[in-house]
Formats: C-alpha cells, structure tokens, sequence
C-alpha cells in the first residue's frame, strides 16, 4: 500500500477517532456509567448474569451489592468450564481464546478470556489509538514510512476442547489484521517460535535489513534484542542500524531502571518513548502527550473501573468507590468488570492518579508486589524511583533486582534484603547502600519512621548478583521472553532464597 494513502486513511481514522476521545475527557463518569449498564444487559442471560440478577440492577449502589469481588482464583474454576468449550458461562459470546500468563496467584498459570469484543474493542482499538495520539503529537512523523518491530511473548498457541491459549501477543499476532503485518517485523512465523533464544537469533537476521521506524514491546526483553542486533552488526548505536527509528512504545514493566541503557544505545535527544498500560485482562491506559510520565486512563474500551484506596485494602473498612470518587495523589487497586466477562475482578495492579480531569494515572505496583512486614508499606514505585536517583549519583546502571525481607529473630531487627544485578556496578556498594537508604527514607515516610534509630529496620543489605543472574533464574523457571518478569518486592522470601543459591 503506498505510503501517502496509509497517511490519508491515518488522517481520518485520527479525525474520526478524536471525537470519540472527546466524549470521554468531557463526559468521563457518564461514559463509564453507560458501559456498566450496557455490560450488565449484554450479560443478563448468562449463569453469573442469573444468578446475580443483573437485569433488575439500576444503581451502581446495587450492582456492589450484588456482584463479589473477585480474584483469579475464585474465577478459576468458571474459566476451567470455559477452557472445555462449556458456553454462555460468564460472557455471552463464545470464548474462543484464553491469554496464558504467570501472575501471583497461587495458580502456575492464569488463563484470562478473551472475547472477540476485547480483542476487537479493547485491544486492537488501543493500538490504533496509540498510533493516533502519538500521531496527532507528531505531524511530522515518518512512522508508516518503515515498519514496527514488535517483540511479543514466546510461546506458540495451543488448541484444546475448541479453544486456544498462549500469550496473549501471540493471540493477537495470530489474529492481526492483514495492514497491521504489512507493517510489522518479524514476520508472524518468526514472532510465534516457542524456543526464546532461537527466535532471538530469527529476529535478529530477519530484522536488521529492514527499514524500522518504531520499537514495541517489554523494556528488559527489548534491551536484550537490541544489544543482540548490536553485538550482530558489530555497532554501538541502534540508529546505525535503523536511522528512521522515532519511537519507542513499551509497558509491562517500569521503564525507570531502563532509562539510562536506552539512552546509552539510541542516543538522539528527540528519540521519543510512549508507554502503555495492558495486560492479559485488558489494555486501559496510554501516554498522550510528548515527554509525559502519565497515562490518560482510556474509558470506552469495553471496562468498568472500580478502586479500593490501598489505605483501606484488606482491611474491615475496604470499599470500592467509581471513578467520580478517586482522589488525585492517592494510590489505589485497580478492580475492572469487562467486554470478556471478567466482573469485578481484581487485576492485582496498583495506580495513583495524576489529575482527575482528564483522569491520567501512573502505574505504582501490584497489590502483593510490595513489602509491609514491618508496617514499612515500600511499594514498587519507591524503591524504583531511589535506585533511579541513586544511580544517577553513583554513576551506576541496574539490569535486574529483587527485594524480600529479613525477618526478626529473637533481639535482631529486620531489615530489607536486595540483589542487584549491575551494568555498571558503583565504585562503593556501601556509599550505594547509605544513599539507597535515605532516598527511601525521603520517598516512603512509613519507611522513615521504621529505619529511625534501627527502631525496627536496619540499613538494607545490598548482594551484588552475578551477571546474567536473573536471566538463568527466568530460564530456570522456564519464563524466558514475552510478559515474563522479575519479582521486584515480596513479603516473602521463597523468590530470593531461589536467586540467592544461583548466584555463585
């Protein structure tokens, strides 16, 4: 297809799409008390439709009343059903797909449906909106002039009982429409190998003569691609190899222990990095302006969105409130009711909104990624941001880490124990360890308060991990590529103790 007419037609879905985007920003709550109700009736017949009256539902008052809150787990067994081909369970739609992920369930694997509406009303309108911000962002884009290349998750799909699963990049590799891999490398054959460091290599070839305009996909899996396509060509920097590269859209992961890596393989100060916010369950949230940390939350896509103030989680007092309740600078779990039948499913996600008109967000952690052993509440998003202002101190750069805690024992204190593998490790891990210290002490006053005096923490013990750690480990683990990441915070030691024994 020419590239003037992809422009053309580029143009008007972008007019045409704006519009729709606007209804949102202006009319936020209604749009999203419309989507409940609109959920609710398309589900009325179905078992959970019956058996919770969703007919007879008028008020989100009643809808709380009604409808549990739930969790993978508690859903397993209803997605089993589905998984059999049993229909007309939780979605009235058949469930054709199931998007396989690790999670921190107790469950190895979770199998989150996809519906043919999520697919085409979440997922695939997500994309599209993607290239249309940061199209509208940038006139003077060349982005269709070349192709994307797309790093997705490594594992093939299987069929089973008339259903399919795998990850969900290979589901929606494996149903892209015919523009969208015309405009993307590798091809769907090379994207969907099973075997990660063989798909690596077929990347690698396939990719490096191709004219590539943009980069999507998880930041540490991409870093690893890129620094192979160096190595191969034997360059330093990724625009000898792709001058026309604008653009990188990454999620999955915080991009912050990234930066300075990226920045050191494509250095161009108008380089631009869009992040996005989705998962196996949905994609909610996308960066909508230039050189922005925040995320315009996306409220037609098919998700209801309910939060519980992570003051209150897991508490008598927990309450889930609309999205006309949330507060600016709160932290809150994220709960969403979907086009694929997830209803009042807690995602495990942890967000802070930025502003309330419009509704931006910014990813903070997981609900049971974080410490509180000790009423410390660390979440990720702190202990990001003090490596990152640590680093930038010491002249250090992270690849990987992981956290958990030392736990009291008789008369010794507890303390927060931390395996850190480095690119380039600082010249002293102790002036490391004091300034990592009080950066965290600055950020999380509930940290502060425990570190006073070691009243009930002390100074965190930093390992150096030994290099390609947690690369072994994932491999170990049989999680290497795709959506599969390193546990940053636990409340429990069984991931550190597992690293710890590698790392000799």
């Amino acid at each position: 297809m020419p590239i003037p007419l992809v422009n053309s037609i580029a143009s008007w879905f972008l007019k045409k799409r704006f519009h729709q985007i606007d209804l949102f920003l202006k009319y936020p709550n209604e749009v999203q008390n419309e989507l409940l109700f609109s959920l609710l009736y398309t589900a009325k017949d179905t078992q959970i439709g019956r058996k919770y009256g969703f007919e007879s539902i008028k008020s989100y008052r009643e809808f709380c009343e009604r409808v549990p809150i739930s969790t993978y787990e508690e859903y397993h067994a209803n997605i089993e059903r589905s998984r059999q081909g049993e229909h007309n369970i939780f979605w009235p739609s058949p469930i054709k797909w199931f998007a396989k992920s690790s999670g921190t369930t107790n469950a190895k694997s979770k199998f989150i449906p996809v519906s043919s509406e999520s697919l085409e009303e979440c997922h695939y309108a997500a994309s599209k909106d993607l290239l249309c911000l940061y199209l509208n962002n940038n006139e003077d884009s060349q982005l269709f002039n070349g192709k994307s290349l797309r790093l997705g998750g490594s594992k093939e799909l299987y069929k089973e009982n008339g259903t399919v699963f795998g990850d969900l990049s290979a589901i929606l590799i494996d149903n892209m429409p015919f523009w969208a891999e015309y405009s993307s490398t590798p091809s769907s054959k090379v994207s969907l190998l099973s075997e990660w460091e063989t798909k690596m290599a077929a990347i690698v070839n396939e990719t490096t003569n191709e004219n590539v305009t943009s980069l999507a996909g998880v930041p540490s899996w991409m870093l690893v691609l890129l620094n192979n396509v160096l190595d191969h060509s034997n360059k330093d920097s990724v625009f000898d190899i792709w001058p026309n590269l604008e653009v990188y859209f990454h999620g999955g992961v915080s991009f912050n222990p990234y930066v300075e890596q990226y920045k050191s393989i494509l250095p161009r100060s108008d380089f631009r990095y869009y992040e996005i916010y989705n998962a196996s369950e949905g994609f909610f949230a996308i960066q909508d302006r230039n050189n922005s940390s925040e995320l315009l939350l996306m409220l037609d896509y098919g998700i209801f969105y309910e939060f519980i103030s992570m003051d209150v989680y897991g508490t008598l007092n927990e309450k889930t409130i609309p999205l006309s309740l949330v507060e600016q600078g709160k932290n809150y779990a994220v709960i969403i009711t979907t086009n694929a039948g997830l209803w009042r499913y807690n995602i495990g996600d942890t967000v802070r909104f930025t502003s309330v008109d419009p509704y931006r967000i910014k990813v903070t952690g997981r609900t049971k990624h974080h410490i509180n052993v000790f009423g410390e509440e660390l979440i990720i998003e702190n202990a990001e941001e003090a490596l990152k202002r640590v680093c930038k101190k010491t002249f250090a750069e992270i690849i990987d880490y992981t956290a958990a805690p030392i736990f009291m024992e008789g008369k010794e204190k507890g303390a927060h124990e931390w395996l850190i593998e480095f690119k380039t490790p600082p010249k002293d891990i102790d002036y490391f360890n004091e300034l990592f210290d009080n950066a965290l002490k600055a950020l999380n006053s509930d940290y502060e308060a425990k570190r006073y005096n070691n009243m009930t923490l002390k100074k965190p013990k930093i390992n150096i991990a030994r290099s390609h750690l947690f690369y072994d480990w994932l491999k170990k683990n049989d999680r290497l590529g795709g959506q599969h990441k390193i546990p940053r915070l636990s409340n429990s030691r069984n991931f550190m103790e597992d690293l710890l024994a590698l790392n000799h």
